[in-house]
């Protein structure tokens, strides 16, 4: 399942926090803050998505992350890879290492990875 632009911003501040109060969600978004009952209305999609449970303690409810970022973000590029590179990690990776602008160092350290990858295969 897949977030909205607004969905995944809200989750990046969860995942950052770990666990937060609706005042503290609406306090780490950036100026102009979204209504109290927009994000709430982004909290019951993402728990419908089940990205996201609370705890209730009285009237309030604190909310915390179903979902690893770095699950996310895999299941993000894998789908990246198989819809726009035709399943193939190596059309990703040319077309990646040939538009990002990288340096020579950056595309170094690429290497390393891929080579101790290898060596741990």
């Amino acid at each position: 399942m897949q977030l909205s632009k607004a969905e995944e911003q809200l989750m990046q501040i969860l995942w950052k926090k770990d666990k937060a109060f609706m005042k503290d969600l609406i306090d780490a978004y950036p100026e102009p803050k979204p209504a109290q009952t927009t994000v709430a209305t982004l909290l019951k999609r993402m728990q419908d998505k089940n990205f996201v449970d609370y705890k209730q303690y009285g009237r309030s409810r604190e909310y915390f992350p179903l979902v690893k970022k770095k699950d996310y973000f895999s299941k993000q590029v894998n789908g990246m890879i198989k819809n726009f590179f035709n399943d193939s990690a190596s059309q990703f990776a040319s077309f990646f290492t040939k538009e990002t602008n990288l340096s020579k160092q950056e595309l170094e350290d690429l290497r390393n990875l891929i080579d101790k990858e290898i060596k741990n295969k």
